[in-house]
């Protein structure tokens, strides 16, 4: 049996059962209830507890029959909703009788509650309440009726979506079967099935009372589902502020399941994650952080204290995937790196702007405090410098944690004949093209996979990766092995939940151009195609904003290669489908 560490321990007697009870961390401060779900007991929490405790007073309990608690006899009948809500209030009068406590549920800890939260006689007990993968049942109810009564095909997608996703739930309410499953081959291999599906260590987690705790917890399913989805309450509204976490892979739950919520949770906020269903095992980081603020925000009904949010409230399109995330952007100072910073903070993520030009890294970061960054630092470095990138990589995990979303963006533009580029001006291309990408992605993705709590990696390549040209040689050859390290790194990195996504502007108005070189000219005539350049991009005029929305939005859905601006796009297809044509076009030397 797992034992959470430094945890101290009592017994709380309630309807005919007694419940083990876990505390860490300083009574004085506010209370944090974590409640487990199916099969589990409180030990899931245990990683998530170990980064609550030092800033709160967190109470794990064993759910009746799980764990350490006892179960209820007969167990039929002995799993109501009623009955669960009897034992969390004995629970928080125990740990904390004169304030309301901090709910966080997930699967069936989240299910009840969901009941805790609207039912009436728990009001002024619970003032937050923080819900993942686990649906109110009468909300649960609500949402099938409402879909039979107008079957549009979306909706009847929807049914029977979620309906496949259900499949254990009807096996649970078969007899007998599920309790000789779980006391037999399937306890003994679960552990090994959570390593493989879900990607959980094995380890001191499952605890050795899981066979017992899923015999009786399949009486959850049997004591509550069919009979609160048959006849759903109406006045199922939550009465406290609500936080839904939604594992965007989650195998059990669709996240349509949520659509309309805000019909019963007056005071709705979202988020949501790249992962599968146990995230308090592989995610205990990034829910303590948002569970953490989202407590700070509503103790004692109020905001700010040391989780208040610096600026304004984030307003971009996925602030519910980054707030709070630790977002690393190089080549910050300016142009796409600028614009991409500014949009991760503008989702509420926590930043860091990076660039060799230091002051331009400093205004990065104070623009990205206006537009809605948590928080924001400005961290000077060259990318082509091994040393200065591994000194960085020790001071961001030191100082701030571990990288969640990285964008290895810096780079130098240079043109001209491949006769007349130096072995010089090949080291300094590729040292900052290529190289940079290759130190930030092997520093901060090697701390990620450490983690092991998954994350992304953004490599800005180019259209110049596919488009072969006879000016653009080592540019192009730099961007070329940016797009197939990504791939690469793609492929070894899914298996530990980590993305990569490889983006390839085309021509974008930067201040990449004003400062690019040309080979093979004299200084004057180097200065006079630079400012052709710059006028041509210039009319062009394709913002660096929009190549940053596309950046956040490669992230959300875990784009593998994005071309960006038409021409990317066209010359993608041609390089694709009709690469002769695309080797003709090279041949034709621009006029500059």
């Amino acid at each position: 049996m797992t034992v959470l560490e430094g945890a101290r321990e009592r017994r709380v007697r309630t309807g005919g059962v007694e419940l083990c009870v876990a505390e860490l961390g300083d009574p004085e401060r506010p209370t944090v209830v974590l409640v487990h779900g199916y099969p589990d007991s409180k030990e899931v929490w245990s990683e998530v507890a170990a980064r609550l405790a030092g800033r709160f007073h967190v109470v794990l309990y064993d759910v009746r029959g799980h764990g350490r608690s006892t179960a209820p006899s007969p167990l039929r009948g002995g799993f109501t909703l009623e009955k669960l809500t009897d034992d969390f209030l004995a629970v928080a009068d125990a740990v904390s009788p004169d304030r309301p406590v901090h709910l966080v549920g997930h699967d069936w800890g989240s299910v009840q509650s969901w009941e805790f939260v609207t039912v009436r006689r728990t009001e002024g007990r619970i003032a937050s309440f923080t819900s993942m993968s686990g649906p109110c049942l009468d909300h649960f109810g609500h949402w099938i009726g409402g879909r039979l009564r107008r079957p549009t095909p979306r909706r009847v997608g929807q049914l029977l979506g979620q309906g496949a996703k259900s499949w254990y739930v009807y096996l649970l309410h078969t007899p007998v079967l599920p309790e000789l499953a779980w006391r037999g081959p399937l306890g003994k291999g679960w552990p090994r099935l959570l390593e493989r599906l879900e990607s959980i260590p094995r380890g001191d987690y499952p605890t050795s009372s899981l066979p017992s705790d899923a015999a009786h917890g399949a009486w959850l399913y049997r004591d509550n589902v069919r009979r609160r989805l048959r006849r759903p309450r109406e006045d199922a509204h939550a009465h406290v502020p609500v936080q839904l976490i939604t594992p965007l892979d989650d195998v059990f739950l669709s996240k349509s399941l949520y659509d309309g919520l805000e019909r019963w949770v007056p005071r709705l906020t979202r988020r949501s994650l790249p992962a599968k269903h146990w995230v308090p095992r592989t995610r205990p980081d990034r829910l303590a952080d948002w569970i953490g603020e989202f407590v700070l925000a509503h103790e004692n009904g109020g905001g700010g204290g040391e989780g208040g949010r610096r600026g304004p409230t984030p307003t971009g399109r996925y602030a519910d995937r980054f707030g709070g995330q630790l977002v690393l952007v190089t080549g910050a100072a300016s142009g796409i790196g600028r614009a991409t910073a500014l949009a991760f903070a503008a989702s509420g993520a926590r930043v860091i702007a990076v660039d060799r030009d230091a002051g331009g890294a400093v205004r990065t970061a104070e623009e990205a405090l206006r537009s809605g960054a948590r928080e924001a630092w400005a961290e000077t470095a060259d990318v082509s410098d091994e040393r200065a990138m591994e000194e960085l990589a020790r001071k961001v995990a030191a100082e701030y944690g571990v990288v969640d979303v990285l964008v290895n963006n810096a780079g130098i533009g240079l043109a001209g004949p491949f006769l007349e580029t130096t072995a010089e001006d090949w080291r300094q291309v590729l040292d900052v093209n290529l190289w940079g990408v290759i130190h930030g992605c092997r520093l901060f993705g090697r701390q990620m996979a450490e983690r092991r709590q998954g994350g992304h990696i953004v490599n800005v390549a180019s259209a110049a990766a596919y488009l072969p040209t006879r000016t653009l040689p080592a540019y192009g050859t730099s961007k070329a092995a940016v797009l197939m390290l990504s791939q690469s790194l793609r492929a070894e990195l899914a298996g530990r939940g980590i993305g990569v996504s490889a983006v390839c502007p085309g021509f974008v108005n930067t201040g990449i151009t004003s400062t690019a070189r040309f080979v093979g000219v004299d200084a004057a005539e180097e200065k006079r195609r630079r400012q052709r350049v710059v006028r041509l991009f210039g009319l062009r005029n394709y913002r660096p904003e929009k190549v940053a929305a596309a950046i956040v939005r490669a992230v959300a859905r875990n784009e593998p290669v994005v071309a960006i601006t038409w021409e990317a796009r066209g010359g993608r297809l041609l390089s694709r489908f009709a690469p002769g044509a695309l080797r003709a076009l090279a041949r034709v030397e621009p006029r500059l």
